[in-house]
C-alpha cells in the first residue's frame, strides 16, 4: 500500500482539528483513528517568528518506501542437523521520505529498515557476503552480535564502494541478536538505517506461534525540526546532544498506522511473536503494547531462559533485540509504542496492529453492558 499523499495527510490533520493534547489522547486511548503526528509544527512552536533554520527543498526520492514489511520474517527452523547458509546483503544508500514532504538520505542493508532478518539454528554455519556498490558514497561493514570474532565480523567486512567481502562463522550461541554497520561513524550509519537482527534458534527450536512480526526502532538526527518540510541532512550536533528530530519504527514516521501503509492485520485468538531490534544508536526503548501485555517476554534476546510472564513495559537497550508474545482475544487496535510518550505523540514512534474478529463481552465489553 502506498503512503497517503502529503496533501491528504495535511487535510486529514486539519479536518480532525488535532492539537497536541488531542493527538496525545488519540495515540493512547485509541478508537478508530490513530490520530497521529506531527500534532503541531514543532518548528513553528519553537520559533514563533518563523526564523527556524531553512532547509533545502525536499529531494527527489530514489526509493518510494524505506520501511521494511513487519510480516517479512523467515520461516521457523524445521531442521535438526547443522546446516550451512549462504547469506548475501548489499549496502544501499537511498533518498526517501521520513514522512510526506520530508526527505532524508538513508543507508540500508538491501534497501529496507531494518535490514532483513537472518534466521538459523544453533550450530549452523553462515557464509556471509557483504557487497558495497560502486555508486555508494561511503565505506560500510557488518558487525553481527551473534559472531565470535573481531568486531563481530566488522574487521574483515569493511569495504569501500565497488568492493565485497566474505566471512564464515558458526552460530555458536542461541538468541536473537542485532547486527549493524560499525565503521568509525557508526552512529550516523546506524541512525540512517544500517541495522537488523539475526535469530539463532536453540537446537530444540522455539515454541510455535500463529504469526511473527519484526520491527526496528531508531533515532533520526537531522538539521531540521520535526514536521519541517524539505530535505533533512544528518546532524552531528543533534546526535551529540542525543536529541533526535524523529524516532521511528522501520525508518518512517508512523509507517504502520491508517495514515501510513496501514495497520498490521492480525486475527483474533492468535499468539503473535514480535521482535524489536533497537538500533538506537543512543536511546533505550520502553517497549509497550497499549491494550495488551507481553504474555511471554524474552528479555534482551534470551531465548534459553524461561520467559517472563505478563510484563506491561520492558526496557530494550540500544544494540539489543528483544522478543515478546501477545495474545489477541478481542478485536480492535493494539498500539505498539515506546512508553517515553513524547516520542509517540511528537516524533513518529507508533505502529498499530489491527485484530480482526468478533466482540467477546466476557473479556471486554465496549458498551459497558
Amino acid at each position: 500500500m502506498s503512503r497517503h499523499s502529503h496533501t491528504d495527510r495535511r487535510a486529514f490533520l486539519k479536518t480532525a482539528g488535532i492539537g497536541a493534547a488531542a493527538v496525545f489522547a488519540g495515540c493512547l486511548g485509541g478508537g478508530d483513528t490513530d490520530a497521529i503526528a506531527p500534532p503541531t509544527n514543532d518548528a513553528a512552536d519553537a520559533d514563533p517568528a518563523g526564523e527556524s533554520a531553512s532547509l533545502d527543498p525536499a529531494a527527489e526520492v530514489d526509493a518510494d518506501r524505506i520501511a521494511a514489511d513487519p510480516t517479512d520474517v523467515p520461516d521457523p527452523v524445521d531442521w535438526d542437523e547443522p546446516r550451512t547458509h549462504e547469506v548475501t546483503m548489499e549496502t544501499q544508500e537511498v533518498t526517501a521520505e521520513i514522512e510526506p514532504g520530508v526527505t532524508f538520505d538513508y543507508m540500508t542493508f538491501d534497501g529496507r529498515v531494518p535490514g532483513p532478518m537472518v534466521r538459523v539454528r544453533r550450530g549452523d554455519t553462515v557464509n556471509f557476503t557483504l557487497k558495497n556498490p560502486e555508486d555508494s558514497g561511503l565505506p560500510h561493514n557488518m558487525d553481527f552480535h551473534a559472531v565470535y570474532g573481531p568486531g563481530g565480523g566488522a574487521d574483515h567486512t569493511t569495504i569501500a564502494p565497488g568492493e565485497e567481502a566474505s566471512i564464515r562463522y558458526k552460530a555458536t550461541y542461541p538468541g536473537v541478536h542485532i547486527y549493524h554497520c560499525a565503521v568509525p561513524n557508526m552512529d550516523h550509519h546506524i541512525s540512517a538505517g544500517m541495522f537488523g537482527a539475526i535469530l539463532v534458534e536453540p537446537k530444540d527450536g522455539l515454541p510455535e506461534v500463529d504469526r511473527e512480526l519484526y520491527f526496528g526502532q531508531h533515532e533520526l538526527y537531522t538539521n531540521g525540526e520535526t514536521g519541517q518540510e524539505g530535505h533533512h541532512e544528518w546532524s552531528v550536533d543533534a546526535a551529540k546532544e542525543e536529541d533526535p528530530t524523529y524516532m521511528a519504527f522501520n525508518g518512517e514516521a508512523y509507517a504502520f498506522t491508517k495514515d501510513g501503509y496501514g495497520r498490521v492485520q492480525v486475527e483474533q485468538d492468535e499468539r503473535v511473536r514480535l521482535f524489536l531490534s533497537n538500533g538506537g544508536p543512543n536511546l533505550s526503548s520502553s517497549w509497550h503494547a497499549i491494550g495488551n501485555v507481553w504474555d511471554k517476554l524474552y528479555r534482551d534476546g534470551d531465548l534459553v531462559s524461561d520467559p517472563a510472564r505478563y510484563v506491561e513495559t520492558t526496557p530494550v537497550a540500544p544494540g539489543t533485540v528483544t522478543a515478546a508474545e501477545i495474545r489477541t482475544p478481542v478485536p480492535g487496535p493494539i498500539k505498539i509504542v515506546d512508553h517515553s510518550l513524547t516520542r509517540v505523540a511528537r516524533k513518529g514512534l507508533l505502529g498499530v496492529l489491527e485484530v480482526q474478529g468478533e466482540q467477546d463481552p466476557d473479556i471486554y465489553d465496549p458498551d459497558g453492558g
